[in-house]
């Protein structure tokens, strides 16, 4: 039998290779494809002479001191393979809201980090620049799950953004000890949205904190908003990526939980402007029950929130009706259409050595294991392989020696995700439909009276414009 790891990870990926559910992440309704062969034509090579500084992603804003020298130990080994180049590491959270300016602004390092949904929008604004040639430098340039790599292939089929961090499936986090203080056993998390709102209420009544709590900002309400919509059975998009769907059943059974714990049992606490970063630290410092996001995040509970393993628990969100599924997501490291070919040349070096060589050799897997634990930070958080199923099976045996999550907090999401349909992230004007809902699941949380119907029918008029505008 496969460990719960390993049989996520091959779950996952073959609901790509099958064509469902993940494979539609962009925000364009174009085919992501163009042609079947990207372009062969080759790419400058950086000489070794060439002094080079290339700013690239570090950290969410926050880390912490053991987290920062894990980076740093890692730019220092990559300089030492690389003396000619100089890595600056820039603090980056990625937000709808600031993004785009920031990108317009020039503050963004050159190699900097976007959620699937946007690769599609930056390729046709011709805001990130094409790698393919660079990529072609790599020995395992063409192993990648091209189910992946399509969403950063612009019209003429080159890469423009690299498949660079695992894809996300939805979970359902829970704090182990505010479970045992409400006395509820840590070890049977909720099953059913039932569940939730009683074992939320308990844990609201008997500790005093939250029992659950939900992102309401910067676009993040929207997307839990749209997770908890395909838990239902529901979409807020139609298939074909042309119309706004806001008004289903599901998004409205959704609303209608959250308005249910807010006002009638009172089990969500008195903070209702949560957004990804936010609700993660007042979850690590015990303030919140339970709460919806990538299954991944116990990373960032670590680096930036010093979370206490002891604490943490990962169970699978509630599944309802016919066509429920999980929501699911991922990140690509992309490279500013503005960095010169000496900086791209560098650019693809980085990439290979932070993101993507740990995953395709042994000596990089178990050394970048090695510096990790020797700086407190988590080894083998659940996660997607970007390349092949075999491939990500020889990775884990490599890093086996060295995990240290608490993956045995984690059996209830790990043992049973194989079992969801794995469902993408709407295809068309995903940011905007996101902030279209925003404002609903605020209205819900701050407002007794909020009309639900109403603040939906609201809602898919902004999306449906969005939409429209999308397609042009």
């Amino acid at each position: 039998m496969k460990s719960p790891r390993i049989t996520l990870a091959y779950t996952l990926v073959g609901a790509l290779a099958l064509g469902g559910t993940l494979a539609a992440c962009s925000s364009d309704s174009g085919d992501g494809g163009g042609k079947s062969t990207p372009s062969a034509s080759a790419a400058p090579t950086l000489d070794p002479n060439t002094k080079v500084t290339l700013k690239v992603v570090g950290l969410l804003p926050g880390s912490t001191k053991e987290a920062q020298a894990a980076l740093a130990d890692e730019v220092k080994e990559f300089q030492t393979e690389n003396p000619n180049i100089t890595v600056q590491t820039q603090d980056y959270e990625w937000k709808a809201t600031t993004f785009a300016a920031d990108l317009a602004g020039g503050t963004l390092p050159t190699v900097f980090e976007i959620p699937f949904t946007d690769a599609k929008t930056l390729i046709a604004n011709q805001q990130i620049t094409d790698m393919q040639a660079y990529l072609n430098q790599l020995p395992y340039a063409a192993d990648f799950n091209k189910n992946l790599l399509q969403y950063g292939q612009g019209q003429d089929g080159d890469v423009y953004a690299i498949p660079a961090k695992s894809i996300y499936a939805v979970g359902l986090h829970y704090n182990r000890d505010l479970f045992t203080q409400a006395g509820l056993d840590p070890d049977k998390p909720p099953t059913t949205w039932d569940e939730v709102r009683t074992d939320a209420k308990a844990i609201a009544d008997k500790t005093g904190q939250a029992g659950f709590a939900q992102m309401s900002q910067s676009g993040t309400g929207g997307w839990q908003l749209t997770v908890d919509t395909y838990a239902r059975g529901g979409r807020v998009e139609s298939e074909d990526g042309k119309t706004a769907t806001l008004t289903n059943d599901g998004t409205k059974a959704a609303l209608q939980f959250l308005q249910d714990l807010r006002w009638t049992d009172n089990s969500m606490g008195n903070n209702f402007n949560y957004d990804w970063g936010t609700i993660n630290q007042a979850f690590a410092a015990g303030k919140v029950g339970m709460y919806t996001s990538g299954q991944d995040v116990y990373t960032s509970l670590v680096q930036t929130n010093n979370i206490d393993p002891k604490m943490y628990g990962l169970t699978m969100i509630p599944l309802e009706g016919d066509n429920s599924g999980v929501l699911g997501g991922g990140t690509m490291a992309a490279v500013s259409s503005k960095a010169t070919d000496d900086e791209k040349a560098a650019a693809i070096k980085w990439i290979d050595f932070h993101y993507l060589r740990k995953y395709t050799n042994e000596q990089a897997a178990v050394t970048n294991a090695q510096t990790q634990v020797a700086s407190k930070q988590p080894v083998g958080t659940p996660e997607l392989p970007i390349f092949s199923q075999a491939q990500y099976e020889k990775y884990q045996t490599w890093i086996k020696p060295y995990v240290n999550v608490p993956l045995d907090q984690m059996t209830s999401f790990t043992s049973k995700i194989f079992d969801a349909t794995l469902v993408n992230e709407p295809a068309v004007a995903t940011q905007d439909v996101y902030a279209a809902l925003d404002p609903v699941v605020q209205a819900v949380l701050t407002k007794k009276d909020a009309d639900i119907d109403k603040l939906l029918d609201e809602a898919n008029t902004k999306a449906q414009r969005a939409i429209d505008s999308a397609g042009r």
